[in-house]
């Protein structure tokens, strides 16, 4: 039995419409544009970090440093202008960096021009900090929209999406921790957070987050997993 056109129709904007929510903002999805989503050899995991600085920072730097881990670091630009210190400590100790917007917006629905300031500006205090300007961009909350690849393409940027996330909310350290470990995947990033969505000064801490850590590295690694970095990005141009 043949569908009447209007369902018909109704159908198929389900469709499309469930295609570009996927394309747009599922966890790893690469349908509608490129993303660094695993590391190429299964047996790698690559730690990085969103939303920082933040004052948990520091103590984050401490635990890599005594575990002899390197990660990346997915900046807020308003955090960088606000810990400076903190952004000369990540590269001081051979940590990379990335760009996670400004403000931490959701992108959807931005224009292009509101994407492109979110990013430069970004890209500028991290420049006037530490001299770089990174070759990473992650989306805030991994949502996607249509402009952002080209203007990454025009940066000469590379987004870094992820495979691996414990999801750690409000959760303790104990929950985070065996979340992290069972959602491991081959050639793992794993995301976690330094910071809390760009909140004001001493509300966008996550303490569970740096109890969690030194367990998660161990597990990771127990696993048979070895931390390596994130492959070389094409480089930013100035």
């Amino acid at each position: 039995m043949k569908l009447p056109f209007a369902a018909f129709l109704i159908t198929s904007a389900i469709m499309v419409v469930g295609v570009l929510a996927y394309g747009l903002g599922a966890e790893g999805s690469t349908l509608l544009g490129p993303a660094l989503v695993r590391l190429s050899r299964d047996s790698d995991a690559a730690l990085t970090f969103d939303d920082g600085p933040s004052p948990d920072t520091a103590r984050i730097l401490d635990i890599l440093r005594a575990k002899e881990v390197r990660a990346t670091f997915f900046l807020c630009g308003a955090s960088v202008e606000r810990y400076p210190e903190l952004v000369k400590r990540i590269v001081a100790e051979g940590h990379a960096l990335g760009n996670h917007t400004y403000s931490h917006p959701y992108l959807h629905l931005m224009s292009r021009d509101e994407i492109a300031y979110e990013i430069d500006r970004t890209q500028d205090a991290i420049e006037k900090v530490t001299g770089i300007r990174p070759a990473y961009f992650r989306p805030p909350h991994g949502v996607r929209w249509f402009p952002l690849w080209d203007i990454l393409r025009e940066r000469g940027m590379t987004m870094v999406l992820w495979n691996s996330y414990p999801q750690e909310g409000a959760s303790p350290a104990e929950e985070i921790t065996a979340r992290a470990l069972a959602r491991l995947r081959p050639g793992a990033v794993i995301l976690l957070h330094d910071g809390k969505d760009n909140l004001p000064e001493g509300r966008n801490l996550r303490p569970a987050t740096v109890e969690a850590l030194p367990r998660i590295i161990d597990g990771v690694r127990r696993a048979g997993y070895r931390f390596a970095p994130l492959p070389a990005a094409s480089p930013a141009r100035a």
